[in-house]
Formats: structure tokens, sequence, C-alpha cells
């Protein structure tokens, strides 16, 4: 079963991050590094992205048939998606146990959803 962990950060996270020497931000990605070797070598690391900040993304709208991407307002919302995981995993307990070692577990805010065929839709 396919799950999406899906990072947010927040201002205090943020704050944390930013607040850090280079040495100990260079650190601090070592937990990714090591998460993400040991979920390559479990076989349940599907793909995983670190996002640009919100900031450089665009929202699309299709109103009336004509595209509009605009630069925002973005949602006015505490945490910003981050980053995120694609993991096949035996259960959402699985899942959760990797969700668990992403530093922003401790910061931040880290949520685990299963995937869903669409079928799910059709009666």
């Amino acid at each position: 079963m396919k799950f999406l962990v899906l990072i947010y950060r927040n201002a205090a996270s943020q704050a944390v991050w930013e607040s850090l020497a280079d040495d100990d931000k260079r650190q601090g990605l070592k937990a990714y590094e090591a998460l993400d070797r040991d979920l390559a070598e479990s076989g349940e690391l599907v793909t995983s992205a670190s996002l640009a900040p919100p900031e450089t993304g665009k929202r699309v709208l299709v109103s009336d048939g004509q595209v509009v991407a605009g630069d925002g307002p973005f949602a006015e919302v505490k945490e910003q998606l981050a980053g995120f995981y694609v993991l096949d995993c035996a259960s959402l307990e699985r899942a959760v146990e990797w969700a668990a070692r992403i530093p922003e577990a401790g910061l931040g805010l880290v949520e685990v959803r299963p995937t869903q065929d669409l079928s799910v839709f059709l009666p």
C-alpha cells in the first residue's frame, strides 16, 4: 500500500532552522540522508523531495476555459508544505514509524495519508 508523507514547516520550525550555524544545518541534513538510505535499503521508498518555498510557486485556476496562473495570495495557514515522501509500506503503522524519523515531526507537523485508486469514485 502506498502512503504520502507530507512534511510541513511552520514559523517556529523555520526560526529554529535559520538560527542554526552552517555546521549544525549540515548535521541536521544528515538525518535526512540516513532516513533516505534506510528507506531505500528497506525497499519502501518510492520517491521523496524537498519543496522550494511557496512564494516561488504558482496557483493555477481554470475559469471559463481560461488558465490563470498567479502568485497568490497563498492560503492563510500556519504551516506550509516543505517536502514529501511516497512510501510503499505494508501498513499505516509502518508508514507512521518512518514518518516519526523525519526531523520536522519534533518541531512542525508530518502527515501520513494513504493513497487511493480513483476507482473508489466509480459506482
